[in-house]
């Protein structure tokens, strides 16, 4: 079973708003296909980022930090429609390329507290896997106990179905080649990043906007991620270059292994 994202940084250009990469998104898609082609019983199941077109919404609106007026679920509505839209140009690649892609937004089955998820539907996205259906989930708005509204990542998503769907992989594949040692001054990529090393590296935030935290957070997602399962192999890899993804569908291993220390 293996869990696959593909970050915003990869599918939109997170400078322009609302601009996905649709050369990108396709080319994605044609991989995924071709990995299940090669590897019939594979397991998986694909999550996205909001790249341009949520992030920039929420950080105007602080959809984020929480809603109580009128203005601020006006501001929530935007951030789910942006979200969608999205999703809408993923999944419509993924049907092109000729796999049985469903969407299962997290803004219409979870409920946080605090930015923690408390709940999510999770038997419709196990008979969708059962019956070899590709379920997608992607970063969205949630509704929020203690705020009102939140933002959930992937990541957040992922370790939460982690402990129910008990995947062996978890690949994060955006637009750079994995955790750079000493970002930005460096082009050395770790090869491996264990909870140790979280106290001695630099861990960069986002250029464009992301109210999900950038790099850093998606780390430090990551490795609560690790922690959820012993011997689950989570990754950072770039998606950029054609043929990386289906190798590593197929069991290559680029990138950044994040890993609890052991």
């Amino acid at each position: 079973m293996i869990l696959l994202k593909l970050g915003g940084s990869l599918i939109t250009d997170k400078h322009r708003p609302e601009t996905s990469r649709p050369h990108v998104i396709t080319r994605l898609a044609r991989e995924i296909a071709q990995a299940r082609q090669e590897q019939p019983k594979i397991k998986l199941l694909v999550g996205h980022g909001s790249g341009s077109f949520g992030h920039p919404a929420a950080a105007r609106h602080g959809t984020h930090l929480g809603a109580s007026s009128v203005a601020d679920w006006l501001g929530f509505a935007e951030v789910w429609a942006a979200a969608q839209r999205l999703n809408r140009l993923v999944i419509d690649a993924l049907i092109e390329a000729g796999l049985p892609a469903i969407a299962f937004p997290p803004s219409a089955s979870v409920t946080s507290d605090d930015g923690i998820i408390l709940d999510m539907a999770i038997e419709p996205i196990k008979r969708a896997l059962d019956t070899g259906l590709l379920p997608v989930v992607f970063g969205d708005v949630a509704f929020d106990c203690t705020h009102g509204s939140t933002i959930l990542s992937t990541e957040k998503i992922f370790a939460y179905l982690a402990e129910y769907l008990r995947p062996d992989r978890v690949l994060i594949a955006g637009f750079d080649p994995g955790v750079y040692a000493n970002y930005p001054h460096s082009d050395e990529i770790l090869p491996i990043v264990t909870e140790h090393d979280l106290l001695e590296i630099p861990l960069e935030g986002a250029v464009a906007p992301d109210v999900t935290g950038g790099m850093g957070n998606k780390v430090q997602e990551a490795m609560a991620l690790a922690r959820t399962l012993p011997d689950l192999e989570v990754r950072i890899f770039s998606g950029e270059e054609p043929g990386t993804l289906i190798s590593t569908l197929l069991g290559g291993t680029p990138g950044t292994l994040i890993t609890i220390d052991k």
